[in-house]
């Protein structure tokens, strides 16, 4: 599948929201936006997976920037493109290559999550 294919997959999943198990669902926002710097790809993204009532425990976003881990002299960029691997994680960068990879890394976290979590799925 090439970029802009995968891109279009990303795309048509916007507002889409799945039961992953009982009382756990995932939610995909993904809309077109003009390049920038901070989202050169030119989507704004949310994965999410989380309890029905409860904070996300997995999050993959570029909503806002998160400090990217420096040197001891250097001060590293902020990135947009992050992620958070528990519901009190502020987020860390992830490099986004493309829409196929972002789902993959996706879904491989939530799989984690739940595993982590004992929470039955078949990932």
């Amino acid at each position: 599948m090439n970029e802009n294919a995968e891109l279009e997959l990303l795309l048509s999943l916007d507002g889409a929201s799945y039961e992953a198990a009982v009382g756990y669902i995932v939610e995909f926002k993904a809309q077109r936006t003009n390049p920038t710097p901070a989202r050169p790809h030119g989507i704004i993204y949310a994965l999410v997976f989380r309890p029905h009532d409860g904070k996300p425990y997995v999050r993959f976003d570029n909503a806002h920037g998160v400090e990217s881990l420096g040197g001891k002299y250097v001060k590293a960029p902020v990135a947009y493109d992050h992620w958070h691997q528990t519901e009190d994680d502020e987020g860390r960068p992830y490099v986004f290559t493309t829409a196929a990879q972002l789902l993959d890394d996706f879904w491989r976290e939530v799989k984690r999550a739940m595993n982590g979590r004992g929470i039955p799925n078949d990932l």
